[in-house]
């Protein structure tokens, strides 16, 4: 009783260029990592302090690249059958949702744990210098990874199979990842320290959801940035319990869906407003700052049209649904402005300065490369680029209508959270320098995320593997050096760890900020001059790859 789908997804996908690369890269780059601190002439220390330093280093590694690099593959695999149309023939014959939904999950599967398993012989290794518990701690790890693993895959999957093409499923699906990861870490850093009640424990499970808690525990540094007396234990057992609870919610909801009345939905026809009566208008005008029915008007004669094309083409470039974005960015910006007011007496503005700096940079690391990457490979595989290729446009202009509809997204990430900054400021009114720095700062990053991912892009022809190569790239560029310097004056020396955080414009925003731990090292301005060359160096790439892709064939 074989599954024919497990075999097309898993059986073609190991045959390809990213498998071969998914299982080489990882296992070199581990064994790079513990021949660093392999002991001299054989002898460990008792304590294991270098095993367990080796081990976090490498446990966080992984815990970023299966949160970053997994959830791509999921995500597409549904709305492509169902874009190239072999999603129907699937559906009419007789393998059940079920066998459908299992043949995909396993397929998927069975790729992504690649990485978790070249790693193995590290973790061996990392257990033979001594100082590390092979079921508490290299056991766990695994098993906090796979369910990691387990539960991005079936949300992939989930997101697959209701979007509508595949730069909105990896849009979204990397969207909900954030939010699983990273957002829900926010509410216990507000309450934690207090006493046992309702919103401590509220806090604590919402906390639970993401695994990030879960491997720190783990990894034996407990709950790091806890500012009570008495931190939360617990994580691995609470997070397990979610993870496979969700992932079993999710199945159930896909693979309902995964049945041929699914192509039956008819979609509302809706009307136009300009065809309405003036009573109609007059009132919908009333309620409406801009009404999402309403006719667009043409284009302007000095307006791009490609940007003016990416506008009315992608949800997020609407109108109303970037007035939407605003809103919900002003809000944010104000509950942060009210956290970073509360928190700032008490954690004092150096860690204030630093979560508001992760956050910004998070938010253009996860956000940019799905926006950008498909630009150009969006177009090349849905075929629009022909069109583009047969009107009167330049390559300049065709680009700068590109990268002018994400960089206006990237302004609004930034501006999201100034009122953080006014609150510094106001507190300590010596920092607006700092501040200005650190607007700098984020601007060649979220400057240089863009023009990469859409070099990346510009690259292949579809938008997938387009996506996955430009989230690597950001990955080993902006989170590899924070890796390096968690190993600071123990696995890396100064002068290595300093080198190695002139390529991240991050870590230059927290040096700005004299965030502990970055005030040491001497990164600005070399971090902006290196940030400035490799934006220019992906620029020109892709003007000439743009280029390239016009001419005629």
């Amino acid at each position: 009783m074989r599954n024919p789908l497990i075999e097309r997804e898993l059986v073609g996908a190991l045959r390809t260029h990213r498998a071969v690369a998914m299982q080489v890269l990882p296992a070199v780059v581990c064994a790079a990592l513990v021949m660093l601190r392999w002991p001299a002439e054989g002898q460990a220390d008792i304590g294991g302090v270098r095993a367990r330093e080796v081990f976090r280093l490498f446990g966080y590694g992984l815990l970023t690249a299966v949160v970053l690099l997994v959830p791509a593959f999921p995500a597409t695999t549904l709305v492509r059958e169902r874009v190239q149309g072999t999603l129907a023939l699937l559906l009419q014959t007789p393998m059940r949702p079920w066998a459908i939904y299992f043949g995909k999950l396993i397929g998927v599967l069975g790729f992504a744990y690649l990485p978790l398993l070249a790693s193995l012989p590290a973790a061996a290794a990392c257990y033979a210098m001594g100082g590390i518990s092979a079921r508490d701690q290299v056991l766990a790890l695994y098993v906090v990874l796979a369910l990691v693993t387990l539960q991005y895959t079936a949300l992939g999957l989930f997101v697959s199979v209701k979007a509508a093409s595949p730069e909105s499923a990896l849009r979204t699906t990397y969207g909900l990842i954030l939010l699983l990861a990273v957002a829900t870490l926010g509410p216990y850093q507000i309450v934690q320290g207090q006493g046992p009640g309702l919103t401590m424990t509220a806090a604590v499970w919402l906390r639970s959801i993401s695994p990030l808690p879960a491997v720190m525990e783990v990894l034996g540094q407990g709950d790091i940035g806890g500012q009570g007396l008495v931190a939360a234990s617990g994580y691995v057992s609470q997070f397990a319990m979610i993870a496979l609870l969700s992932t079993l919610a999710l199945a159930v909801v896909t693979a309902a869906r995964l049945r041929p009345t699914m192509f039956d939905s008819p979609r509302p026809q809706g009307a136009v407003t300009n065809d309405r009566t003036l009573g109609m208008r007059a009132l919908r005008r009333l309620f409406f700052l801009i009404d999402p029915n309403r006719r667009s008007r043409p284009i302007g004669r000095f307006t791009n049209p490609v940007l003016v094309k990416e506008f009315r083409t992608r949800r997020f470039g609407r109108s109303h649904w970037m007035l939407r974005l605003v809103a919900a960015c002003s809000i944010g910006s104000l509950g942060l402005a009210l956290v970073s007011s509360a928190a700032a007496l008490d954690w004092g503005t150096g860690t204030v300065s630093a979560l508001i700096v992760l956050l910004q940079g998070s938010l253009i690391v996860l956000l940019t490369p799905g926006l950008a990457a498909g630009l150009i490979s969006g177009e090349v595989e849905s075929g629009g680029w022909t069109l583009l290729r047969m009107t009167p446009l330049s390559p300049g202009c065709i680009l700068r209508g590109k990268l002018m509809s994400v960089g206006s997204t990237l302004v609004l990430i930034l501006v999201a959270t100034t009122p953080g900054y006014a609150v510094l400021v106001y507190a300590q009114p010596e920092l607006a320098r700092q501040v200005i720095e650190v607007f700098f700062s984020l601007g060649l990053t979220g400057l240089f995320a863009l023009a990469l991912s859409a070099a990346v892009g510009s690259l292949f022809s579809r938008t997938a593997p387009a996506t996955v190569t430009a989230y690597a790239l950001l990955l080993a560029i902006y989170v590899g050096p924070l890796l390096v310097w968690l190993g600071r004056d123990t696995t890396f020396g100064h002068g290595l760890v300093e080198r190695v955080l002139l390529i991240s414009p991050v870590a230059a925003a927290l040096k700005v900020m004299e965030v502990p731990g970055f005030s040491q090292y001497r990164l600005v301005p070399a971090s902006w001059w290196i940030t400035g060359v490799a934006t220019a160096v992906c620029l020109l790439i892709l003007r000439v790859r743009v280029w390239q892709l016009t001419r005629p064939q």
